[in-house]
């Protein structure tokens, strides 16, 4: 049996990306007779090795002991799941609201955002500019995947990836879906990794904001979507009532000043640099020890360096920097 594509996005709203209206890939395919272009993209970034990296990469507690500490991977999930809630909710293109979820982090660094701008400084003394991993995600499935020859995403997943952060906002409204989401999503979990951590109490969460929100993360994330979906309802746009930002500006303040800086999480920042900068001085002295794979030939080598660094896992850098620079045991 054949399945109509164009009937199963029948009740869209006019809003809504259809599959039938993509703007194509770079390289055109035939189509599927199964799934829609957008489920392709979503089938290869899970199955990329990219994607499967994600679960040793850094959330916000680098390298964490404990079994229920978010990774880069989880929040990739939690960011898809709120994404294809928005995104049914407001009959919009829930297929590409979480193509553009699972690939948004795929070149993010390991250590998080520590190893972010660590790598950025790295890069900026040697070339003037930084890292941005937006712009490395659209990177690794564009050229770094599969290869070296890319996954031939549609476009607009990879201009919702390239901008779910940044001055630039998404084309589309599943884009933009994915934007907000991601910022729903590691403002709750992060507050939730650190009451876990215990770098903060319940009672020292800003009460104006709990009280609006709810005192648990999934109340808050339901409070947050319910006003999404409300705000955006045949709005051509989406967007927040004003509210709901300002509650949400005011966590993530509150998340930079007790969680990201002068935490545990920031008392690493010293040694993630040194570790990052070691790499970079290593890998550019001593090219020959890059494996092939990385990036092709055309590529100068700071960008090779760079996409080697970015793909790493917090704890491949680690056994790597030991191997460099460490003294190995003797078994005498």
């Amino acid at each position: 049996m054949i399945t109509d594509m164009t009937s199963a996005e029948a009740n869209l709203s006019r809003f809504a990306v259809k599959a039938a209206g993509s703007k194509g890939r770079a390289e055109p395919e035939e189509p599927c007779s199964l799934r829609t272009c957008f489920q392709r993209d979503r089938d290869r970034i899970v199955h990329s090795k990219s994607f499967r990296r994600l679960k040793h990469k850094t959330q916000v507690f680098i390298a964490p002991e404990g079994d229920h500490y978010r990774t880069r991977l989880t929040h990739t999930l939690e960011v898809s799941g709120i994404s294809r809630t928005a995104a049914r909710a407001l009959r919009l293109n829930e297929d590409l609201s979480e193509a553009i979820s699972l690939g948004h982090d795929l070149g993010h660094t390991p250590f998080g955002h520590i190893g972010e701008d660590a790598l950025s400084r790295s890069l900026e003394k040697r070339t003037g500019h930084g890292f941005e991993h937006n712009h490395q995600s659209l990177r690794v499935v564009r050229f770094l995947e599969n290869d070296g020859k890319g996954l031939n995403l549609c476009r607009e997943v990879e201009d919702g990836i390239l901008n779910h952060t940044g001055p630039e906002f998404p084309s589309t409204l599943e884009g933009r879906i994915v934007r907000i989401a991601d910022r729903v999503a590691y403002i709750n979990h992060d507050i939730d990794d650190a009451l876990r951590a215990g770098i903060i109490e319940p009672e020292d969460l800003p009460e104006k904001e709990i009280a609006l929100l709810g005192g648990t993360g999934s109340q808050r994330i339901d409070v947050m979507v319910h006003d999404l979906v409300e705000s955006s309802w045949e709005k051509g746009e989406i967007i927040q009532s004003p509210l709901m930002r300002e509650a949400m500006n005011n966590l993530r303040s509150f998340l930079y000043d007790r969680v990201y800086i002068g935490s545990v999480a920031s008392r690493e920042t010293e040694r993630v640099n040194r570790l990052v900068e070691n790499l970079f001085s290593f890998y550019l002295d001593k090219p020959d020890h890059l494996p092939g794979h990385v990036g092709d030939g055309e590529n100068d080598l700071v960008t090779r360096v760079t996409d080697y660094i970015a793909g790493m896992t917090d704890r491949y850098s680690i056994r790597i920097f030991k191997d460099r620079f460490l003294p190995s045991e003797w078994d005498l």
